[in-house]
């Protein structure tokens, strides 16, 4: 039977899980989906609202918010009705919408990490060029070119993964619908070729990055290191400290799955798809906390903001 003519997908979610655990974990989704929509938006209100954190910096922690606020709002609201309401319907077109956002979000999240890299390694590395290079023109012109080229580059990947024809099962072992889980669900003689292809960019869009973002803290670490004064070293780290924590919450992770994968360990269902909801969630739940007490200006500000609340 044709997918195309049932005009729909299953989202099995955890193969594993028993109902009597569908209410709590919904609850844990729905609470998560609360933390990511409520400290993002934080975020974007903090730096809109307060002048003095129109910077270049502050620049990106925004796009990076409203890139795990969009993530967030792809992914889990589905999720959390397949086991609330037990609704596991999602219709052709939602699903490869669904496909789409999901793998944009992540490059884009991907370069905006790079270009976070970039801005501390000109900071640290050639400070007397900072000024001339790190501007909010060049950070947004950046930024907003990394939303565009990777939305054009996506929409080629998902036009050739809909180009392959959809047969028997559709049933997707996954909590949300992703390239792999779809095209397994193909038939024919060129879905190993449509796989290596998105495999093929993904792993450009992400080792990418990642070599620079490598280079530029080992580049980072050589000049700290140089400093002769130790109150200088520790200043300059601590204005790399939220980046990295950052770009290890986002890399770390997802190198793990692939590591243990390239070795020959391999998890269960249940625990492939949970690692890859916290490496994926996760993050995004996290970042504005790490914005917020990480942060020397935000932190300022934000108890400037509560000490006008208490003399009031």
């Amino acid at each position: 039977q044709s997918v195309r003519k049932t005009l729909h997908f299953m989202i099995l979610g955890f193969p594993g899980l028993e109902p009597s655990y569908y209410g709590p974990v919904s609850g844990l989704l729905f609470f998560t989906y609360l933390v990511i929509v409520a400290g993002n938006t934080f975020i974007l209100l903090t730096v809109g609202c307060e002048r003095t954190l129109h910077k270049p910096t502050y620049l990106i922690f925004c796009h990076l918010a409203m890139n795990d606020l969009l993530f967030g709002t792809v992914t889990l609201p589905k999720i959390i009705s397949r086991y609330w309401w037990d609704d596991k319907i999602a219709s052709f077109g939602a699903c490869f919408t669904q496909m789409y956002f999901v793998h944009s979000l992540g490059a884009i999240h991907s370069l905006i990490l790079l270009i976070m890299t970039l801005d501390r390694f000109i900071a640290i590395c050639i400070p007397f060029r900072y000024p001339a290079l790190i501007t909010n023109r060049s950070i947004s012109i950046a930024c907003y070119l990394s939303w565009a080229a990777t939305f054009i580059r996506m929409t080629g990947v998902v036009s050739h993964a809909l180009s392959l024809p959809y047969c028997d099962s559709n049933v997707i072992v996954q909590c949300y619908c992703d390239h792999i889980s779809i095209t397994n669900l193909a038939c024919g003689e060129n879905v190993k070729y449509v796989q290596a292809v998105a495999v093929g960019l993904a792993m450009f869009s992400l080792l990418l990055p990642v070599t620079f973002i490598i280079f530029s803290y080992f580049a980072i670490f050589v000049v700290v290191l140089r400093m002769s004064n130790v109150d200088g070293r520790f200043r300059t780290l601590s204005t790399c400290t939220p980046q990295m924590f950052v770009t290890c919450l986002y890399y770390l992770p997802r190198c793990f799955v692939y590591l243990a994968h390239a070795v020959g360990y391999s998890f269960s269902l249940d625990v492939r798809i949970l690692l890859i909801l916290l490496y994926s969630l996760f993050p995004a739940a996290v970042n504005p906390v790490i914005y917020c007490f990480k942060t020397k200006e935000i932190k300022e500000t934000l108890m400037k903001r509560l000490e006008k609340l208490r003399l009031k």
